[in-house]
């Protein structure tokens, strides 16, 4: 859609792309919007919850990251592999709700829920697989052990992982002047955690871990940079805040 020229209402909608097959539930969706810098947009799908196991099945949009035009269709340089739909881009993936392009790099970067333990950082890569729910450092709800352990050959480690959980949410790296030694640091909203969590980076390397804010008590739904370099989030509650978040006097 598009906004109008009085900025007052969206006109001329049109679906550019559908999770397919349709699952009947309300969690895991995913749902992360990254444009990168050839235009082309990352669209971040969980699992629905119940479709775990359709996390390794290429033919299916279930817990997979797609790449797809503006318009909608599959880029022209999407992997191309056997069974793949045209728009995924990586397979294997539980609930992507943290994404990110990096400043520098421009490579994708993602915060990823898992069960009871093992949240992930990923660099999501073309044609790979990031091996939800076969290898995983977390465990079911229940206490039961979930896949085959933590590494299998043909799946991607993650580059740092929490555990317990912090449920990650939204994600911003930051290139702001306000905090000159945080920059290129990935921003991390924690929901049951409760926090923002600094993480610094080096390559596709995390090198370091800072929990920020964890006395608020405040579900951190999304993470942001304004144009002034601060940072702003938003709180996941009925009451939720637009919080700023500025150098200590």
């Amino acid at each position: 859609a598009r906004l109008n020229e009085r900025g007052t209402a969206l006109e001329g909608t049109k679906v550019i792309f559908q999770q397919m097959p349709t699952i009947a539930s309300n969690m895991h969706f995913g749902s992360r919007l990254v444009f990168d810098r050839t235009g082309a947009l990352f669209v971040t799908v969980g699992d629905r919850y119940g479709q775990r196991d359709q996390a390794q099945n290429p033919s299916n949009h279930i817990g997979k990251i797609m790449r797809i035009r503006p318009e909608g269709g599959a880029p022209a340089d999407n992997p191309k592999i056997e069974g793949w739909q045209p728009e995924i881009w990586s397979i294997g993936h539980r609930n992507v709700q943290g994404a990110a392009l990096h400043p520098e790099t421009g490579q994708l970067w993602t915060a990823e829920h898992g069960a009871r333990g093992g949240d992930e950082v990923n660099t999501p890569k073309a044609g790979r697989n990031y091996g939800w729910p076969v290898v995983t450092f977390g465990i079911d709800y229940s206490g039961a052990r979930i896949g085959e352990g933590t590494s299998k050959a043909g799946m991607e480690p993650p580059l740092f992982y929490w555990d317990p959980s912090i449920a990650p949410s939204g994600a911003a790296f930051y290139t702001g002047a306000v905090w000159p030694a945080w920059k290129n640091s990935l921003f991390v909203g924690g929901l049951a955690g409760q926090m923002l969590v600094r993480l610094s980076t080096q390559g596709e390397a995390v090198t370091g871990q800072e929990r920020l804010l964890e006395g608020l008590g405040e579900r951190i739904r999304d993470v942001r940079q304004g144009p002034d370099g601060f940072l702003y989030l938003l709180s996941d509650a009925p009451d939720g805040k637009l919080l700023r978040v500025k150098p200590a006097k």
